[in-house]
């Protein structure tokens, strides 16, 4: 057999799986939750938190429904998060449905129960439609940051709109408004998800040039049913890239598929950004722990095997 050559290698490969790189940290990692919407619920979403709960994140916020439709739920899941877990939780908290003293009152709650950090959102409306300040309520998510911060020293987080947001009248006053966010006292924005790694660089580089110097943190957003991501995504105003419905197209009925390609698209989202610099990262579990553990693996970050399946013997 004749001597083969092999092609020379690469003067530089690209970014290497954390695990085979012995010195390289892994990331930090936040989750977000949503309240289990019925009983019947709640054992699938405490194993999930469980679940999560090993991976030691940074720590995992719990939602509001659509126009605050889970407030209960969501602030008696966050107590039971703070008291019965090492996890920790951020309440969401919101401008819609509510005055300025009822949402006051699920602050102090918030803090009598040891619980410091809150993620402040303007929220939408009930069953849609433009957004309109409740009468005696907090104006808009600046305005709410403002009042949490004299009510006690919170952690604030607010979201960020990498590709703008749908009521912005444009990317400019969208970052402006981050900005009135990030003054009144807020400490770090979180992204609305996005797909193309991209999106996120060229926002963090337009904040920056902007004067914003608080910490930014991509959402990303491991898909389960492409269809569905397609119809948030054009209420939210993220783009969808052509190459990923490619990647999803014919896998409706295969589930398995689908898991391992919305993996490996997760992952490489998180790489190509840990390789522009990024260090944290906030997932959109939709409370789906088995597929958030699996990347978080990938990425260097173990402790969330599933427990054991227990087999009666006969």
């Amino acid at each position: 057999m004749p001597d083969m050559q092999m092609p020379p290698l690469p003067e530089a490969w690209p970014l290497p799986l954390p695990l085979q790189v012995a010195a390289a940290a892994p990331p930090t990692l936040s989750f977000e939750l949503f309240p289990p919407r019925a009983e019947a619920q709640e054992p699938a979403f405490w194993a999930c938190v469980r679940r999560l709960e090993r991976l030691a994140p940074d720590f995992v916020s719990v939602t509001y429904g659509a126009g605050g439709s889970t407030q209960a739920r969501t602030h008696g899941v966050v107590e039971r998060i703070a008291n019965e877990t090492t996890l920790r939780p951020a309440g969401h908290l919101t401008c819609v449905a509510a005055t300025r003293e009822e949402v006051d009152a699920v602050a102090r709650r918030y803090w009598a129960a040891g619980i410091s950090h809150v993620v402040a959102l303007r929220g939408d409306m009930p069953g849609g439609g433009a957004y309109q300040p409740h009468p005696g309520g907090y104006a808009d998510a600046a305005d709410l940051v403002a009042g949490l911060r004299r009510i006690a020293d919170f952690e604030i987080s607010v979201a960020a709109y990498p590709e703008t947001h749908p009521a912005a009248p444009s990317a400019a006053a969208d970052l402006d408004n981050l900005r009135r966010k990030l003054d009144a006292g807020a400490a770090r924005a979180i992204t609305q998800y996005f797909f193309d790694p991209a999106v996120f660089l060229r926002f963090r580089d337009r904040a920056a040039a902007a004067g914003i110097v608080a910490p930014i943190i991509p959402g990303i957003l491991p898909i389960t049913n492409f269809a569905q991501a397609v119809k948030f995504s054009a209420a939210c105003g993220a783009s969808v890239p052509d190459w990923l419905g490619r990647l999803f197209a014919g896998l409706d009925d295969d589930p398995e598929t689908r898991r391992a390609v919305a993996a490996v698209v997760a992952t490489e989202q998180v790489r190509v950004l840990r390789a522009n610099g990024v260090d944290a990262f906030h997932f959109y579990t939709l409370n789906r722990a088995d597929l958030v553990c699996g990347i978080a693996r990938v990425l260097g970050v173990g402790g969330c095997a599933a427990p054991p399946v227990q087999i009666e013997t006969i």
